[in-house]
């Protein structure tokens, strides 16, 4: 979640019609690992419409007022903290895994949170119980489609980041598990809460700009929060288990056509920069070395480049859909409206031009 912000998100609209594979006459009872942040919100407060008993692994406590609001009972400490993982994991029927670094000073501490606490995790579950585990993974982990050919994990993954091997190797772990699991990779996520793409949308308000990166024919799937919430929880039915799975509306559109719709959703028409693929390489070198020599992580790093300069970031969602009944009920222009109507309801954003 947003800093700063006790908002209230809804999932209301998704399409959900399967529930996870536990007795009809026995309430769920889940644990969500990184409940405070983005998607984590979402899907907590889903869990608690659906009649869930949730339990949010969480380490700053003063991040967990939103959710003991709802109910939900929290447990302090980080995926690090095996007496903390044991205590979250006992009694549960569902975990879901979302926690994990999206920024780091180096490989190793992708590697030391993604892989070593995912393992961390899975070996607490096993030991109480095995219950269904959810692994919110990422499209990195299996590296960039073609264009024209959206990912459908069936792909041998071929990630070209650290943090997209680092999820990679998260994902083994999860495999080589006793668990019944089920892998979930969403390429770009957006919603309500999300800090990203508020910076775009403030460009586009603001100024009327709309920065796109290469040459802006990048072909890219998304996927609105609410209805990744509504994924995750339907992956916890039986036809899931075993497998992983690209989740994402069917839609595909192209990083200009995205900046363009960013613009739309907050009235305003917007003129697309593309910033050649050289300077940007240039440009998050630059970064990235401030950011070592800070001793600060980093989302933007000159590796980061061929991950954002890739030709084709898409998915079919199909094999999902067939499984578990799911699908996303919000095409780009409908997610990104009600994005906007979010941040202008919270006063993260002005009106266009103002």
């Amino acid at each position: 979640m947003g800093a700063g912000t006790a908002a209230t998100f809804s999932t209301s609209g998704a399409s959900l019609s399967h529930r996870p594979s536990t007795s009809n006459r026995q309430q769920m009872r889940a644990l969500v690992t990184g409940g405070t942040g983005f998607i984590g919100s979402h899907l907590v407060e889903a869990l608690v419409r659906h009649g869930a008993e949730v339990t949010a692994l969480v380490r700053s406590p003063g991040k967990a007022d939103r959710l003991i609001e709802l109910g939900v009972s929290a447990v302090s400490g980080d995926l690090e903290d095996l007496p903390a993982l044991e205590r979250a994991c006992a009694g549960q029927n569902v975990v879901y895994h979302l926690a994990g670094l999206v920024r780091a000073r180096n490989e190793a501490e992708f590697l030391r949170v993604n892989q070593g606490g995912t393992r961390n995790l899975a070996a607490a579950a096993q030991r109480q119980g095995s219950p269904r585990f959810i692994q919110l993974s990422s499209m990195a982990a299996g590296g960039p489609s073609a264009p024209g050919r959206p990912q459908t994990g069936e792909e041998t993954p071929r990630p070209i980041s650290a943090y997209g091997r680092s999820k990679l190797a998260g994902e083994r772990v999860v495999r080589e598990s006793e668990l019944p699991w089920t892998i979930l990779r969403p390429p770009l996520v957006y919603g309500p809460g999300d800090t990203e793409i508020l910076r775009a949308f403030k460009a586009a308000a603001l100024l009327g700009l709309a920065p796109t990166l290469g040459s802006g024919a990048q072909q890219l799937s998304a996927l609105f929060a609410p209805d990744l919430a509504a994924a995750l929880i339907a992956a916890g039915c039986g036809e899931t288990a075993g497998k992983t799975y690209p989740v994402c509306h069917p839609e595909i559109f192209t990083s200009r056509e995205m900046a363009r719709a960013v613009g739309e959703a907050v009235g305003r028409a917007v003129r697309t920069v593309n910033i050649p693929a050289a300077v940007t390489r240039v440009l998050l070198a630059v970064i990235g070395a401030s950011a070592r020599a800070v001793g600060r992580p980093t989302l933007l790093e000159s590796s980061k480049a061929d991950e954002l300069l890739a030709p084709a970031w898409s998915g079919d969602p199909a094999a999902f859909t067939r499984d578990s009944g799911w699908q996303a009920t919000h095409d780009l222009q409908a997610g990104l409206a009600r994005t906007a109507a979010w941040y202008r309801e919270q006063g993260w954003l002005r009106p266009a031009g103002k």
